[in-house]
């Protein structure tokens, strides 16, 4: 199996972190839709802060909040 990336989101602002979610990314669905992700697709965060990566999957979030949120533990590497 090979793996490609289709899509990218770069420089993305993480604008809320919710360590009470079991895990995952909520990111805005126009956002979703713009880059042609799906629902529950796997994904890779990359934070250009700290240079953490972690896998994770995508929650839709509410159409033009521009929200970008990272749940869970990821909460803690992603800022």
């Amino acid at each position: 199996m090979r793996f490609l990336l289709r899509s990218k989101i770069h420089k993305a602002t993480v604008t809320e972190a919710n360590l009470n979610y079991i895990g995952s990314i909520t990111i805005d669905k126009t956002l979703i839709e713009k880059v042609g992700f799906w629902p529950g697709e796997k994904v890779l965060v990359v934070s250009n802060t700290t240079g953490a990566r972690l896998e994770t999957y995508i929650i839709v979030g509410k159409k033009n909040s521009g929200i970008i949120c990272m749940n869970g533990a990821a909460a803690h590497l992603i800022k």
